[in-house]
Parts: structure tokens; sequence; C-alpha cells
């Protein structure tokens, strides 16, 4: 039976509708979905050019059935916090309604890895640390999808994009991920979290959090892309519980500076297990490429552990 919370958000009705562009089992239009209806607060949305964007507002359609701003690449974070301030401004002068006995306006940015990670990065650096009272969600599958499936900084190592590809000379991408999760909490802001759409109740509860925070809060969360990774559409959901249940993608949070893992696999399972199911590493499976696996797994393993370690000395040190 669905618990009573899972059937109260699902009353809250549909803040985007179906009928939208994006791709069969993308994992950017679950995200959208799922963060709107973590919540009922009343809510402007600011969103980055990139698959979202032109999926769901192919002109004269919409697919949002909340406040929609289309701004940049590079600029959602700029955009939510002008709205956000000038809100703010009007409340002050009265030239808004009173909204007596109601829930405050809410404001949420978001853009995909290349807008956040990569073109938007100055922006959302600058709209952190002025402070505003507003959200980013990055949804981050890996590559600029929308333009060609070209590497960005989120782009995990050994992936075969469009300017990583692998060949002869190359296998897949060189270079590791950003670690961008770490850059927002550099900021010193009140909420960070990672979160994945395979576990929804870890990922709602994060968004709901964010929002009632006052001050600027950031969540990094994991987007499958069929196309880009090469991977079956039905198979959408069960990467995005592999990526956490394997520790390629780790759900914790930073709240007020103290740090929490919100998942533990109760079996860590190997790396590998998410990678097949995925085209773009389907390279690092042929002979002469173990060493890369390895160092893919080992890579995964002590990150975990660091993670352990500082889960681990939070719990102690909040304990005394």
């Amino acid at each position: 039976m669905p618990s009573a919370a899972l059937l109260e958000i699902a009353s809250r009705g549909e803040p985007v509708a179906g009928g939208h562009r994006l791709c069969s089992g993308c994992g950017a239009g679950v995200i959208i979905r799922q963060m709107l209806t973590a919540t009922d607060y009343p809510t402007v949305v600011s969103n980055a050019t990139g698959c979202v964007e032109v999926c769901t507002s192919v002109y004269p359609f919409t697919a949002w059935n909340v406040p929609w701003i289309h701004n940049g690449f590079e600029n959602a974070a700029a955009t939510i916090t002008g709205a956000e301030a000038a809100y703010r401004a009007m409340e002050r002068r009265g030239d808004v309604p009173k909204r007596k006995n109601k829930k405050p306006m809410k404001f949420i940015a978001l853009g995909g890895d290349g807008g956040t990670y990569d073109i938007g990065l100055q922006s959302l650096s600058g709209a952190l640390e002025r402070g505003h009272d507003f959200v980013y969600i990055c949804y981050d599958n890996g590559a600029y999808m929308n333009t060609g499936i070209q590497r960005s900084s989120a782009s995990p190592f050994g992936a075969n994009t469009t300017t990583s590809p692998a060949g002869v000379v190359i296998q897949g991408k060189q270079e590791e991920r950003k670690n961008l999760t770490a850059i927002a909490a550099a900021h010193d802001i009140p909420f960070v979290a990672t979160a994945s759409p395979g576990y929804y109740m870890d990922f709602t509860r994060k968004v709901k959090k964010a929002l009632d925070v006052n001050g600027p809060a950031f969540l990094n969360v994991f987007a499958v892309c069929p196309l880009g990774w090469r991977s079956e559409p039905e198979d959408s959901q069960i990467l995005a519980r592999s990526s956490v249940e394997t520790c390629v993608w780790p759900l914790y949070e930073i709240e007020d500076g103290r740090f929490r893992l919100t998942f533990r696999p109760n079996v860590k399972r190997p790396v590998t297990e998410y990678m097949q199911l995925q085209g773009r590493f389907s390279h690092l499976f042929k002979t002469g490429n173990e060493d890369m696996l390895t160092h893919i797994q080992e890579r995964v393993d002590a990150e975990w552990e660091q993670l352990l370690k500082r889960d681990r000395r939070e719990r102690e040190e909040n304990s005394e």
C-alpha cells in the first residue's frame, strides 16, 4: 500500500504536464516532476538552456504549470536571484498582495551539468556568495546531451563522448569528474546535497529541506540519459539506483556545515554492474582496458571510504 505521504504528494496535481518532448527514459523528466511535487510552496523556476528547456517549451506550447523563465546557458542562477530580489523589493514596497497565512514564494534555478559545472559556474558561485534565498538544482547527465553528446567536466573518466571518443589513441575521457558538490559546499551555504530519482523519498525530502532553509541551497541530482549513455530507456531507474548501490553516486547532505550520509548500501555492488548497462563504457570491457576498469573501481572505493570516515567523524563529534 502507498504511504500516506506518497498519496499526499500524488494528490497535488501535475506541475509539469505530460506530452513534453523529453526522450523516453530521460532522467531529467523524472527529476523535474519529483522536485515540484515535493513541496506545496508557490514556486518560480528559471531554466537554463538545455534538454529540459528545449523539450518542455517548444513554441507555442509549454509543459510547465508553474511560473517559468527560460534564460541563457550561463545565467540560470543570476536570473532566478534577480527574480527573488525583485519580488522581495516589491513585497517591501507593498506592490504585491500580502500573502496572509499563506506559504511564502520560493525560487528554483534548474540546469544541466553543461549549464552548471561549466558555462554557468560563475553565475552560480556569485548567487551562492551573495546569499540569495533560492535553490539551485543541477540535473547531471554527464555531457552536453542537447548539442551532440560532447564531454563536460561532469563526464566520468573513460566515458565515450563525441569530443572524447573511444578509439585507437584514447579510450574515452581521460580526466576525472569535477566535484561540483564540494565546490558548492565551499561557499558555506545552509544546505548542499546529492540525490537520485531512483531514491525518490530521499530526493523529495532534500528538496523540501532545501526550500525550507533561509538562504541558498544546492542539489546535485543524478540524471540518466539513454541517448547519450546508449542505455535502454527501461533501464533508467535501474541505473538511477545502481549508481547509488555501487557508490558511483553516493547520497549525502551537508546542513549548516554538518555532513551526513543519507544512504548506505547493505551490499556495495561492483562498479561494473552499473557500467555494463551503458554503451558509453562498452570499450572499457575490451581486452587491454582492464587497468582502466581497475582504476575506476579503486577511485570509487577510495572516495566512498573518505565519505564513510567523514560521516563517522561527524557522528562522533555530535554525540559528545
